[in-house]
C-alpha cells in the first residue's frame, strides 16, 4: 500500500476518535463540547498541513520514479513548497537533465559511428556470440559478393565466397593478410568488443589490393626494363660479332659446321631478344580505348579462332549465350586477347593422354545478364593453395611457363574496371568469371 492510503487511514482514524471525543464531551459539558469541536478543527488542519508538507512531495517524487522507469527523460518535477523535499526535486530534475543529455550525446554517437561504419572503406562484419553474422556493412557486402539478407543469421564458414571462408579460419584476436583467386589480398582481423559484458567479436577486413599491386607493378616494370636493357644490349653484340665471324669464316674451307653452329647461335640470340620483348609488353600494356560492344559477338569471334587448338586436342569448345545481353564499353582489341589467352589456359589445363586420345575435355563460353562472361572447363582444376598464388608476377603452374599471362589480363581487367575470378569449384569444374561494371 502507498503512502496515500496510509495517510487516508490515518485520517479516519482521528476523525472516528474525534468524533468519539466529542460524543462524550457533549454528553459532560458544553465546554468540553467545544474544546471536542475545536480539537477535530486543530486535527483536520494538522492533517493538511501534513499532507501538504510530507505526503504531496512523497507523490511527486513517486511520480519521478515512474518517468524513470519509463526512461522519459523530457519531463520534469515541479516544485511542492516543502524545503527538504524541493531539494530531492530539484536534484532529481538536474539528474533528469543529465540523463536526457547524455542518452542524446550517445544517440548521436551511435548515428556517427553507424554512418563512419557504412561509409567505411574497411569491411566491417559483427556476429553474435553464437557466431552468426548480424551486422554487414556495405563494403563488407561488397568484399563477400553477397546480399544482407542471404548471410544474416548464418555462420560464416556457410557462404559462398572465398573471403568468408578465410575469415572463417582466422583465430580470434590476430590479423592475417589472404590473398584470393581474384587477385584481392585483404588484411584481416578477428577481434571483439564489449557488449553487456560479454565479448563481443568482429570482423575488420582491409582491402590491400591497391597497394599491393601498384609496389607489385613498380618493382617487375624496374626489374623487366634493366632486364630488356641488359639482354638487349647483350644479344645486340653477340648476334653482331657472330655475323662478323661467320661471314669472315664462310670463305675459308672446311667452316661449313662451324658457320652452322653460328648461326643457329645468331637464331638463338634473337629467341632471347623475342623472349624477353615479351616481358616488356607487359609493362607498356595501352590504355583501353572503350567502345559498346556486343560480349556475344566478342566471345564468337574469340571461339572461332581457338577452335583449332581445340580440334588437335580433342576438346569440345561449345558457347552458351544469353541474348538478352546488353553492350558493355570494352577495348575489343584488348579484350579478345585476354579471352585468347583465358581460352589457351583452359586448354593446356585439360590433360591428355599421348595414347590414348581423351575425348571429354570440355570448354564452355558462357554469356550471362547483364554483363557477365564465364569461361568453365572440365581440366584438372587448380588446387587451394596455388589459388592464392595465381595472379602474382611470374608464377606459373606450367613448366615452363613465363607467368605473364594471368598478369596480362589482371592488369586489362582492372583496367576495365571488372571484378573476375578464377576458381576450382566442389564439382570438379574451374570457372574464370568476369563481371563487367
Amino acid at each position: 500500500m502507498r503512502i496515500k492510503g496510509f495517510f487516508y487511514i490515518l485520517v479516519f482514524l482521528l476523525l472516528a476518535l474525534g468524533s468519539v471525543l466529542l460524543l462524550l464531551s457533549s454528553q459532560l459539558n458544553v465546554v468540553f463540547f467545544y474544546i471536542g469541536e475545536g480539537l477535530i478543527l486543530f486535527i483536520l488542519i494538522y492533517l493538511t498541513f501534513f499532507y501538504r508538507k510530507l505526503v504531496k512531495p512523497l507523490n511527486t517524487i513517486g511520480s519521478g520514479m515512474d518517468l524513470l522507469r519509463e526512461q522519459d527523460f523530457s519531463s520534469r518535477l515541479s516544485p511542492v513548497g516543502q524545503y527538504e523535499a524541493d531539494r530531492v526535486v530539484n536534484v532529481f530534475n538536474r539528474m533528469m537533465e543529465q540523463l536526457k543529455n547524455e542518452r542524446l550525446r550517445l544517440r548521436e554517437q551511435n548515428h556517427f559511428l553507424d554512418l563512419l561504419i557504412n561509409a567505411s572503406p574497411m569491411g566491417v562484419i559483427i556476429t553474435t556470440l553464437d557466431d552468426d553474422l548480424s551486422q554487414l556493412n556495405p563494403m563488407a557486402l561488397k568484399m563477400l559478393g553477397v546480399r544482407l539478407e542471404d548471410v544474416q543469421g548464418k555462420k560464416m564458414k556457410e557462404i559462398d565466397s572465398p573471403l568468408a571462408m578465410e575469415l572463417a579460419n582466422v583465430p580470434k584476436g590476430e590479423t592475417t593478410t589472404v590473398r584470393l583467386n581474384d587477385s584481392n589480398i585483404y588484411r584481416c582481423t578477428h577481434s571483439s568488443f564489449i557488449d553487456h559484458g560479454f565479448q563481443h567479436p568482429f570482423f575488420l577486413v582491409e582491402s590491400l589490393t591497391d597497394e599491393v599491386m601498384k609496389a607489385e607493378k613498380k618493382a617487375y616494370e624496374k626489374v623487366i626494363r634493366m632486364i630488356v636493357h641488359e639482354v638487349n644490349n647483350t644479344t645486340a653484340g653477340i648476334t653482331s660479332t657472330l655475323d662478323t665471324v661467320e661471314q669472315a669464316l664462310s670463305t675459308e674451307e672446311g667452316m661449313d659446321d662451324i658457320c652452322d653452329v653460328m648461326r643457329v647461335c645468331t637464331e638463338r640470340s634473337f629467341s632471347m631478344s623475342r623472349f624477353i620483348t615479351r616481358f616488356a609488353d607487359v609493362v607498356k600494356i595501352p590504355e583501353p580505348t572503350v567502345s559498346p560492344v556486343n560480349l556475344n559477338d566478342l566471345a564468337f569471334t574469340c571461339k572461332r579462332f581457338m577452335e583449332g587448338m581445340c580440334n588437335d586436342r580433342h576438346i569440345k569448345l561449345r558457347m552458351e549465350p544469353d541474348e538478352s545481353l546488353k553492350d558493355v564499353m570494352v577495348d575489343a582489341a584488348l579484350f579478345e586477347q585476354v579471352l585468347v589467352n583465358i581460352i589457351k589456359n583452359a586448354v593446356e589445363s585439360i590433360e591428355t593422354d599421348v595414347e590414348s586420345i581423351r575425348t571429354d575435355g570440355e570448354i564452355i563460353i558462357r554469356t550471362l545478364s547483364p554483363a557477365t562472361i564465364e569461361i568453365t572447363d572440365n581440366g584438372k582444376g587448380i588446387s587451394k593453395e596455388t589459388e592464392a598464388k595465381l595472379f602474382s608476377p611470374f608464377f606459373s603452374t606450367k613448366p615452363n611457363g613465363q607467368g605473364i599471362g594471368l598478369i596480362f589480363i589482371r592488369e586489362v581487367l582492372m583496367r576495365h574496371g571488372c571484378t573476375f575470378s578464377l576458381r576450382t569449384y566442389a564439382d570438379g569444374l574451374t570457372k574464370f568469371q568476369i563481371v563487367f561494371p
